[in-house]
């Protein structure tokens, strides 16, 4: 296939990629205001109120490992659907868990839903499939941004999808995870029926590999792979880091309104501000990333992080400006962190193992997250909001050490080129 066709091949995938985080993101994002304030009024103790949202996050961890595998054999397009309906069928547990009062059953539905998530993560990695390596970081954002359409929409629907709710005399709170499980089922439609040529499989094809997979188990090949780049697994660090700071603060931030009076709405929109801040300026990230280098931007989102968990620490429960701007600069630190982590991990994960280390990295991303939910909760009853965004601001030192490695392999090349 002539470089003319992959290009074309390429923009197709980028498309129906967009096209799918579009519509599945309504889905993704909107439980994310009403995740802990359901689980707390089905288990009836604020104390529980984090565990559906870690359920999510570490049935994530699970899905990043699982649907890598899946994509090692069958490519990107029956890996990332099939996420997206393991998700769906998530969400749907989760509206009956509301309506009978099963904590366990909605913590079964919240591991499920957490599957979603992990497709979500693992669309970005199949936009750099047919990448050419100068542009690798702004395609991979181009995915990233594709969110904000319906990730900001999502928890802005709460308040309508929980009035729908009552009208159908279900509880308030399950109304979000119906509208949620629809939007992940017609995203999953859109990639079984577009993304053909799978980007994966015709990738190994143009490296003369035949599509073949390699020997050895997945978890192997991404050992190896780390073990043997420090940048690398420096990168793994510096997202997981990135994440577990962004999701200790994100899923207890409802609560800490609420406790002040805060409505519904009006924590629906500080969520939709932080998630716009997460995903609508991806694309100038990208850029940055491809300009600046994958050092400094990672160095900026560990900056912009640290500055809004000193803000969200300082916030009055309820609604302020405060925890409005923090929200948002929590989102935009994630999104710089994340698109240039991402980038390393995609320029540097070896073809032949590139699922394997993509998922591996996801899988350590999700859980180093769960272990940061789980605390959140404790945290927060135990010692309050300002003290977990102490707890977070020590978890940014990952993001920092990714950034400072990273640079310090850049300097390393530069040095080479300069000695020859």
């Amino acid at each position: 296939m002539s470089t003319p066709d992959v290009l074309a091949v390429h923009r197709r995938t980028l498309a129906t990629l967009v096209t799918s985080q579009a519509v599945g993101a309504v889905g993704i994002t909107i439980g994310v205001a009403t995740a802990s304030l359901l689980a707390r009024d089905v288990s009836g103790s604020e104390s529980q109120a984090g565990l559906a949202q870690t359920a999510q996050v570490l049935g994530a961890a699970v899905a990043a490992y699982a649907l890598a595998r899946g994509m090692a054999r069958r490519g990107r397009r029956v890996g990332l659907a099939t996420g997206l309906l393991v998700g769906a069928a998530g969400a749907a547990l989760c509206v009956v868990a509301g309506v009978v009062g099963s904590m366990p059953l909605l913590l079964l539905g919240a591991l499920m839903l957490g599957s979603t998530s992990a497709a979500n993560a693992a669309a970005r990695y199949a936009a750099t499939d047919l990448a050419p390596a100068s542009g690798r970081a702004r395609a991979l954002s181009l995915v990233v941004w594709a969110t904000t359409l319906g990730a900001v929409v999502g928890p802005n629907l709460a308040g309508p999808a929980g009035a729908l709710a009552a009208r159908l005399g279900i509880p308030e709170l399950t109304g979000p995870f119906a509208l949620a499980a629809v939007g992940m089922a017609l995203s999953a439609l859109v990639l079984l029926v577009l993304l053909r040529p799978d980007p994966l499989l015709l990738a190994r094809e143009l490296s003369g590999s035949g599509g073949v997979v390699p020997e050895g188990t997945s978890g192997g090949r991404a050992l190896a792979a780390l073990r043997a780049d420090p940048v690398l697994a420096a990168a793994v660090v510096g997202l997981a880091s990135a994440h577990a700071v962004m999701i200790s603060v994100m899923i207890m931030t409802p609560l800490h309104m609420e406790h002040g009076g805060a409505e519904l709405r009006v924590i629906g929109f500080v969520i939709s501000g932080h998630v716009l801040g997460m995903f609508a300026f991806a694309p100038v990230m990208g850029w940055l990333t491809d300009r600046w280098g994958r050092s400094a931007v990672i160095l900026l989102g560990a900056g912009l992080q640290l500055s809004s968990l000193l803000l969200a620490g300082a916030s009055p429960e309820g609604s302020s400006w405060q925890i409005t701007v923090g929200l948002f600069l929590l989102g935009l630190g994630w999104s710089a962190a994340t698109v240039a982590g991402s980038a390393v991990v995609a320029d540097r994960a070896p073809l032949s193992a590139r699922t394997d280390v993509q998922g591996v990295a996801d899988m350590t991303m999700w859980l180093v997250a769960a272990g940061g939910g789980a605390l959140s909760g404790v945290i927060v009853g135990g010692f309050g909001y300002p003290v977990l965004n102490g707890f977070a601001a020590v978890l940014c030192g990952g993001v920092v050490l990714a950034g400072v490695v990273t640079g310090g392999e850049r300097r390393d090349r530069e040095a080479d080129r300069v000695g020859a």
